[in-house]
């Protein structure tokens, strides 16, 4: 198989893979938050094991974050915005440009110009990508009719070693300021702690989950939601600990 080539629609013709897509759906709209078996993710996305191996790859591509570095936390990442006509499922990466948070959204970093590196052109490529990007296209539409989405991408690397410095968000509790929020797990070593959790607007939490399983993917409405991680640190204290997340968010365009 060629890995630059997109996969088929999995939806099309795989009576499990719309079933899992349909449950999705059906409870982000009405609970505001759903997590995605690995097993159904794979399914949705037409990858297999040895795809998702080439996916994970990429995480050893990634850039310091230095607007993190300066408040203690090691962490890893690049970023991309692609547009997606739902009704067409074409694709499209948009001119790479600075990544700025709306107001009354993230404490830390809101309209703040951060510059991050822009995504490989082997990661913009890759098939698997493609594929979680277009599933969470229709996902979302279970949030909103868009005649087309913006969607921005962050792979992230957050490390961690026994003095510290592994804070997934650094800004704690927070909304992004888009339609859907979406954390797929790309895989974790020697590491303990980082909880996942949604929260109501008056801070009650609604799911709380540690992602620990590759291709695991919570979805969450931002519009009614906030979200934050909780720290990693090491099992073994003598080694750093992982975690390799792809963040996804979804805003009509």
């Amino acid at each position: 198989m060629d890995p630059h080539a997109d996969f088929p629609d999995p939806a099309a013709g795989h009576a499990a893979a719309r079933t899992a897509e349909e449950a999705a759906r059906a409870t982000l709209a009405a609970e505001g938050v759903h997590l995605m078996r690995p097993a159904d993710v794979m399914a949705c996305t037409g990858a297999d094991d040895a795809a998702w191996v080439r996916f994970a790859a990429h995480w050893e591509e990634l850039s310091q974050d230095e607007y993190a570095a300066r408040r203690g936390t090691d962490r890893l990442r690049r970023y991309g915005h692609f547009s997606l006509e739902p009704a067409t499922g074409e694709l499209r990466l948009l001119p790479h440009t600075v990544f700025v948070q709306p107001d009354h959204t993230n404490p830390l970093y809101e309209t703040v110009d951060r510059h991050f590196e822009p995504l490989t052109g082997a990661f913009v490529a890759d098939p698997v990508l493609r594929s979680v990007l277009r599933l969470l296209g229709r996902t979302a539409g279970a949030l909103d009719a868009a005649e087309r989405w913006s969607i921005k991408v962050h792979p992230f690397r957050v490390l961690a070693t026994a003095d510290g410095g592994g804070e997934p968000t650094p800004e704690g509790r927070h909304r992004d300021g888009v339609t859907l929020v979406s954390s797929l797990l790309i895989g974790r070593d020697n590491a303990t702690g980082g909880e996942s959790t949604v929260y109501d607007p008056e801070g009650e939490e609604v799911l709380s989950v540690t992602l620990d399983e590759p291709a695991s993917l919570l979805l969450s409405d931002d519009r009614g939601t906030l979200h934050g991680v909780s720290p990693i640190r090491p099992v073994d204290a003598g080694a750093p600990a992982r975690r390799d997340v792809l963040v996804t968010t979804l805003t009509p365009a």
